[in-house]
């Protein structure tokens, strides 16, 4: 089959290719898979553990290396170069938390309804999970799903981005070193076609990316009466009361909204600002923003990097484009630069916006920040909720007690308080919900995550006599 091309975002030009699986090959390394999976699982929790150990050792050893090949597909921002000591935390995690979570499963006593039967529960593991992962944190979005169905006991095909395959490429030296793991663990390469091949013949799919995407998915799993787990993105709003510190509202917004580019699902794309502080904000998150650097020189220096994939600054550019007609006004940034091949855009600050542009509505996925003035509070939480995304929102204000009252109106699933950015902080505690086209299936984060890649099975043991039918006509006449 013809090769696809992958092109460097630091320079425009291609400089590695992947060859698409076939349709058959898919089918092929799913039926290998599928085979291997229940060993995999009658190893119990114990067993999956002492070997995710083993390849958590074997990560260890390539953590810089699959950094490297991170930035390389991204374009380079600081958290590609750590990605291997991100995906070693996520193992290391699971080795601690998996047992637990299968141990919160484990039921066995005497039934309250009928006091003879004894109710035992088990749990079985899907045999496949596809996870079809985007080009954005093409390493971690993909092993958000990935490592805890291998913990649940399933086998595992991973459909990642044709754009960013390259660090998928590094990760799976380190598979091929745990044998046990990789007769479990496989991937293959490919653009939306491979991707159907998975849906095609998984279990159960999980799957990150657009809106648009995710709606072919769902019905596709729809149509095989398979579940799924859908990851779709957000357009998540900040809102700064009159009594924030706006100096610390500034400098979280502006990290919460450009970091990677902003190209992270749970990037600030709203900013709605207290009338009263309005132009003070605004003021100060320029003053920031003109001290944010590109890495054009230096993918390692600077703090913003290219588009990981180009042809997002034009969906960016017309999102400006859109809100400039509409009666916005670009206080700084706004250009789409182009500097040695790459694509990059410094800090965009949009004012006079609103919801009638799609700046406001549509997932933007770049550095732009586009604030609004609102009158009170009621009205901050109306124009927050007024989204058809639910994945995330922060608020702050000038006590953290504020910001949680204004927090607990807004639907979203994460919200953060006194800050932007701090999802990684629920990791290892609970999981949340996605609202609206945010997501649908299950939380990703906290032990619900492992447990969406099990079955949940009941075992009934009547230990006294069974009912007799010739019975039953008694009964009414003991009610």
């Amino acid at each position: 089959m013809e090769q696809l091309a992958v092109i460097n975002p630091r320079t425009g030009q291609p400089d590695h290719a992947i060859t698409p699986a076939t349709a058959e090959e898919v089918a092929a390394k799913a039926a290998a898979l599928k085979a291997a999976q229940p060993a995999w699982e009658a190893m119990g929790v114990g067993g999956r553990c002492a070997v995710m150990a083993r390849w958590l050792g074997a990560v260890k050893a390539k953590a810089a290396e699959i950094g490297e090949a991170d930035a390389h597909d991204t374009g380079g921002c600081h958290t590609s170069y750590i990605q291997g000591f991100i995906t070693m935390g996520n193992i290391g995690g699971w080795l601690e938390d998996a047992p637990k979570a299968f141990a919160g499963l484990e039921w066995d006593s005497m039934s309250t309804s009928m006091p003879t039967v004894r109710v035992q529960s088990q749990v079985v593991a899907y045999p496949l999970v596809g996870v079809i992962s985007p080009w954005n944190a093409p390493l971690m979005l993909a092993l958000l799903d990935a490592v805890p169905a291998l913990f649940a006991g399933s086998s595992v095909l991973l459909k990642p981005s044709e754009v960013t395959p390259r660090v998928i490429e590094a990760l799976f030296e380190t598979v091929a070193e745990v044998p046990e793991l990789a007769a479990v663990f496989d991937y293959v390469a490919g653009a939306g076609d491979v991707g159907q091949a998975v849906i095609a013949e998984a279990d159960t799919i999980c799957f990150t990316g657009s809106v648009p995407t995710g709606r072919k998915v769902a019905v596709a799993c729809a149509e095989r009466l398979i579940p799924c787990n859908l990851e779709l993105g957000g357009k998540d709003p900040c809102i700064v009361t009159e009594s924030a510190d706006l100096d610390r509202a500034a400098t979280a917004v502006l990290r919460g909204a450009v970091y990677a580019t902003g190209q992270v699902c749970y990037s600030v794309e709203r900013v709605y600002v207290h009338q009263s502080v309005h132009d003070a904000f605004v003021a100060r998150l320029v003053e920031k923003a003109a001290e944010v650097r590109l890495n054009t020189d230096n993918p390692r220096a600077g703090h913003i990097g290219p588009f990981t994939h180009g042809p997002q600054a034009d969906i960016v550019a017309g999102h400006i484009a859109d809100a400039v007609a509409k009666g916005a006004t670009v206080v700084t940034g706004g250009e789409i630069e182009e500097i040695g091949g790459g694509r990059y855009m410094r800090p965009t600050i949009l004012t006079g916006v609103t919801h009638d542009m799609a700046i406001m509505q549509d997932e933007t996925f770049g550095p732009c920040i586009p604030v609004m003035a609102y009158s009170d509070t009621d009205e901050a939480v109306r124009l927050a909720n007024d989204t058809q995304f639910g994945l995330t929102a922060s608020v702050i204000a000038g006590t953290a007690e504020e910001a949680e009252a204004i927090g607990r109106r807004i639907n979203a699933g994460g919200i953060f308080l006194q800050d932007t950015f701090l999802t990684f902080a629920k990791l290892r505690t609970f999981g949340s919900d996605s609202f609206g086209w945010s997501g649908y299936g299950a939380p990703r984060i906290g032990p619900e995550s492992l447990r969406r890649f099990l079955r949940r099975k009941s075992l009934l043991t009547q230990t006294g006599a069974p009912a007799d039918i010739r019975n039953d006509h008694h009964l009414g006449d003991k009610a």
